[in-house]
């Protein structure tokens, strides 16, 4: 069976692409990574309507990629903090990715927002694709695709 014969339905981008492939729920997740936790600074920072806002929240924490923490401020009701679990940090390589590539691609001339470094040696970090046996960074031509256990037969 060859890719164009494949069913697509079990495939992992599509899937991922169903949880996180909307600009918005990207933005929360880009905000999350970088420390925010409330829902009001979510809104004021990244500026969409609250009923958006609570509809990308609502399904973040549905898949499993935040969960929320309640936190009370003296005098106020008690509220919902949202923070990335683990599946959530696992999309960090992700969002560097989609930062990186903007930055070679889609940045203007005032540079980029961030400037994220090792914090050992002070260099910038970067996303690359590398083999499971650790080897130098692998560019396109370099790797072979073959379906998978998880391939069918489109229908």
């Amino acid at each position: 069976m060859e890719w164009l014969e494949a069913s697509t339905e079990n495939c992992p981008v599509q899937r991922t692409l169903d949880v996180v492939g909307e600009k918005w729920t990207l933005l929360i997740l880009r905000d999350a990574v970088n420390g925010v936790r409330r829902f009001d600074d979510f809104h004021r920072h990244i500026g969409l309507s609250e009923a958006v806002l609570s509809d990308r929240l609502r399904k973040l924490i549905a898949a499993g990629v935040l969960r929320t923490v309640p936190y009370r401020e003296p005098g106020n009701r008690s509220r919902n903090e949202y923070r990335l679990t683990r599946k959530g940090w696992d999309l960090w390589p992700v969002l560097m990715a989609l930062s990186q590539w903007g930055e070679a691609y889609a940045l203007g001339t005032e540079g980029p927002l961030l400037d994220v470094r090792h914090t050992d040696c002070d260099a910038p970090v970067r996303v690359v694709v590398e083999c499971s046996a650790e080897h130098a960074a692998l560019t396109p031509g370099e790797v072979t695709a073959r379906l998978g256990p998880g391939a069918r037969p489109r229908s």
